[in-house]
């Protein structure tokens, strides 16, 4: 069997396209990616040599070469990470998360659905198994207060150009399932970090401008809140929702690790003075910079869903996870120290 793995040259998707691999021996990947600043071919050096995987550079707002793909691999199912996904970059140019992440999920899903389906409800024989599982994230549901927790039922209230577009992209992929009767599934995801994250993202962005000896930026006061998901424990998340979960169905999948900004900060920093002392305390970096238009206070998720219906659950803490992380960027920046 063949499945295609979209944006799997981005940071989530490169980490579980060699998960995915090597817990699936039965499967072949072909990872589509346009290859934009945020996707990396180091990022997939690590199964290029592996016959079961195919990199092919493509765009999935390019509707002839999805179905093209589609004719020559006949894919069984696909994984649908390809997205822009930096806020901040939203804010400066809509249009582009527009374009990727509402026509380009159109674009998938529909050519996924004209090659499994003759028509509504109605299954081509041999693909009554072929499945659509769209990743999402959980700031389509807005922003917490200091209490309260996400979960599947929660209301969207996206308050970005980047999370409307991904809650249109959810909306796109649920009505194939009631319209259509195509077998789909969505996972709602906190914060990832972990290896291979883009310096843009905060976690990189910290221990990047620490090792440099550069003014660590952190917005406002500090004090928004996320809850933090080691991305292998995503992974073996989108994994189980993948193979277990039920059609039409949204799982959410949190870390349970809640913390603010500049906690996160001082974490780092404190690691980083027992790995690499220097003469001067990192800490002493950190500068708060103007806060973000519209910056979410509070994201938390409940993932009892999960957890009760397909076992899941998060192997690391924010204490070990983020360890593993930095020294993974350590070895990254070795040569800029």
């Amino acid at each position: 069997m063949t499945i295609l793995v979209t944006g799997g040259a981005g940071f989530i998707g490169s980490n579980f396209t060699p998960y995915f691999l090597n817990n699936n021996k039965n499967v072949k990947v072909v990872n589509l990616d346009k290859l934009t600043y945020a996707g990396k071919r180091s990022n997939f050096q690590d199964v290029n040599n592996n016959e079961r995987y195919t990199f092919i550079k493509g765009d999935i707002c390019d509707r002839a070469i999805l179905e093209q793909l589609f004719n020559l691999y006949d894919f069984r199912s696909v994984i649908h990470f390809a997205a822009e996904s930096h806020v901040d970059n939203s804010i400066e140019n809509p249009d582009t998360f527009i374009k990727t992440n509402v026509l380009g999920t159109f674009n998938i899903v529909d050519v996924a659905k004209n090659h499994w389906m003759i028509g509504p409800h109605q299954i081509k024989k041999g693909y009554e198994n072929s499945r659509f599982h769209h990743i999402s994230t959980d700031e389509v549901f807005g922003t917490l207060g200091i209490n309260g927790f996400f979960t599947e039922k929660t209301a969207y209230a996206p308050n970005s150009p980047y999370s409307a577009s991904k809650a249109s992209s959810d909306f796109i992929v649920r009505s194939y399932f009631h319209t259509y009767g195509m077998n789909v599934v969505t996972s709602n995801c906190s914060n990832n970090y972990g290896p291979k994250q883009h310096d843009e993202k905060l976690i990189p962005t910290i221990i990047k401008k620490a090792l440099l000896g550069e003014q660590i930026p952190i917005y406002g006061d500090g004090k928004n809140i996320r809850d933090w998901l080691y991305v292998l424990d995503h992974c073996k998340g989108i994994d189980l929702v993948f193979h277990q979960g039920k059609s039409g169905e949204v799982y959410n999948i949190g870390g349970n690790n809640e913390r603010d900004n500049l906690y996160i900060a001082h974490a780092i920093c404190k690691i980083l003075d027992e790995l690499l002392p220097k003469d001067r305390l990192y800490k002493d970096q950190i500068a708060f910079v103007k806060d973000r238009p519209g910056h979410d206070f509070r994201y938390a998720i409940d993932a009892t869903k999960i957890e009760s219906e397909l076992g899941w659950k998060a192997d690391e803490n924010f204490e070990s996870g983020i360890r593993k992380t930095i020294l993974w960027y350590i070895e990254k920046y070795r040569t800029k120290i």
